[in-house]
Parts: C-alpha cells; sequence; structure tokens
C-alpha cells in the first residue's frame, strides 16, 4: 500500500508589514483539517483540547503521512483538497 505526503490547504495573507514594498508580498497560512463522525473542515486556531476531541487531525502547515484510504477521503471532503495537496512519499 502507498503511502503519501499530504500538505495541507493554504491562504495567502498580505501586506506583510508596513513599507509599501510589502504589499507585493503574501505569507502561506496553513490551515488545520480535522475530521469529526465522518465530516471534515478547516479552520485556523484550534486549541490541544479541541484537537484531541476530534477523530483525526492534521495541523496546517506541516506534512503529513498518510495512506491511500486516507487520501481518496480528503479528497472526497469537500474542502478544497485535491490531488496536488499529496506527493508519493
Amino acid at each position: 500500500m502507498t503511502n503519501y505526503i499530504f500538505s495541507t490547504p493554504y491562504v495567502e495573507e498580505g501586506p506583510t508589514g508596513q513599507h509599501r514594498l510589502f504589499y507585493f508580498y503574501k505569507l502561506r497560512q496553513g490551515l488545520t483539517v480535522i475530521q469529526n463522525n465522518g465530516v471534515f473542515k478547516t479552520g485556523r486556531w484550534f486549541s490541544q483540547d479541541q484537537l484531541e476531541s476530534y477523530d483525526n487531525y492534521w495541523i496546517g502547515g506541516h506534512a503529513h503521512v498518510v495512506d491511500e484510504a486516507t487520501k481518496a477521503a480528503l479528497i472526497a471532503g469537500g474542502i478544497g483538497v485535491t490531488e496536488a495537496n499529496f506527493t508519493v512519499e
């Protein structure tokens, strides 16, 4: 069975500073993906207690190793995860 490296979705935020040159740059902010009772959602800020209450979670901005079944579930979850979020381990 093949394993994949899952990179969570992200949003681009900017400007990154006060100087006018910073208006041309944006930062990628990773979104955390949670699964609870078969439903997938994304979010930005979760406490450790909240994360532990969910069935599964993948912290934004990190690379996570997942199997084929998890990959298929994430893509089918309707949260904007595509094949582009995965690379073969």
